[in-house]
């Protein structure tokens, strides 16, 4: 399950919430965070979310009201050690693997190729996927703003390594140097009058290093693009009643469409409603100027139409959302910052329908 969305909207916590509600209801779960915060941390009770699973103690959970009868794992993405393992488990041999992960090349590299924090979170998915450790598994993505990032990270890589420029670095006798009459030394010797000898020499080890890797890359980005569009994977749309959030949610949406990808669920988190049937200011302002003061009852007059306004703008946002996307699940605005396991279960319980 794959929880996509605009930064602020509550992703992390959703998904922790999701991946808390399977477990209760028996499945072994990890769930997977790409917010380096401590705050979740913290809420499931570990001292830190390191790159590998760490089993959430489900006593913290029964405490709060929720019983967890399978298990609850929780990770968060390091983008740099998973594109490291992926280095590791591809290498032909450990000459190989030491040659490129000590290259300088590569430290600037391994952060830097377009789309690597998308690909390294989906390939941590595949590679979840196929340890069969686990139930189910939610991952939290980088914000919607990179769907195109998210959801094109196979092609983006793999495009990368069939790249002109990386060709010409692995086969510098090709083409090029053939049309120009020279060798791999001599247009060695030409680059490193411009850029400096130690440079060239890291590239020309790091990328002949790389050629072997190819292969293994491309089909890495051919099981994960599999992977996405599995019916088994399935993808929650998360946003709230902000505008901007909810243009980015229906553009995910659209482009999950057109992929041709699973989309499970909308939910729609911070919603603010003043209940039904709502008072009208004229008979708010009525009660409340027989119930307290004028001054304070002004006060409360302004807030009261204020939380009218926010609730108005909300039902409009929703009503767009559900045209365009489908029928929402509904968070209300809770109570504060969602920071401990008892906000956890609150989410939980609005996602959640209790048989």
């Amino acid at each position: 399950m794959i929880c996509a969305g605009s930064g602020g909207v509550g992703k992390t916590t959703t998904s922790a919430a999701i991946a808390a509600g399977l477990a209760a209801d028996g499945k072994r779960v990890a769930v997977v965070t790409i917010d380096p915060a401590r705050r979740l941390a913290d809420a499931l009770g570990l001292d830190e979310l390191t790159n590998q699973p760490e089993l959430v103690d489900g006593e913290r959970f029964a405490a709060a009201g929720l019983e967890i009868k399978g298990e609850l794992w929780a990770m968060t993405l390091d983008s740099r050690r998973t594109f490291d393992e992926l280095i590791e488990t591809l290498s032909p041999d450990a000459q190989t693997r030491d040659q490129i992960l000590g290259n300088r090349i590569y430290e600037q590299l391994s952060g830097a190729v377009a789309g690597s924090q998308e690909f390294t979170a989906i390939a941590k998915l595949y590679e979840l996927d196929r340890s069969g450790r686990f139930d189910a598994i939610v991952l939290d993505t980088p914000p919607s703003r990179n769907a195109l990032d998210f959801l094109d990270a196979p092609d983006r890589l793999t495009g990368f390594f069939d790249g002109r420029a990386l060709k010409l670095l692995l086969a510098p006798t090709g083409f090029a140097a053939r049309a120009l009459g020279l060798g791999t030394g001599a247009i060695l010797g030409v680059l490193k009058r411009i850029t400096g000898a130690e440079l060239l020499e890291d590239l020309s080890v790091f990328f002949q290093a790389l050629g072997g890797l190819i292969d293994g890359f491309r089909e890495r980005a051919e099981a994960v693009r599999a992977l996405l569009a599995d019916p088994g994977t399935t993808f929650v749309v998360i946003s709230s009643p902000q505008r901007d959030s909810a243009e980015e949610a229906i553009f995910f949406a659209g482009k999950l469409r057109s992929a041709q990808m699973e989309l499970g669920a909308l939910i729609i988190n911070r919603v603010h409603s003043v209940g039904q049937p709502a008072p009208t200011l004229a008979a708010a302002a009525s009660q409340l100027g027989a119930e307290f003061d004028a001054p304070l009852a002004a006060k409360l007059l302004n807030s009261y139409s204020d939380s009218l306004n926010l609730a108005e703008r909300d039902a409009a946002t929703i009503k767009r959302l559900t045209e365009e996307i489908g029928e929402p699940v509904i968070v209300p605005e809770l109570a504060g910052d969602v920071h401990d396991v008892e906000g956890l279960i609150a989410i939980h319980d609005q996602l959640f329908v209790t048989r």
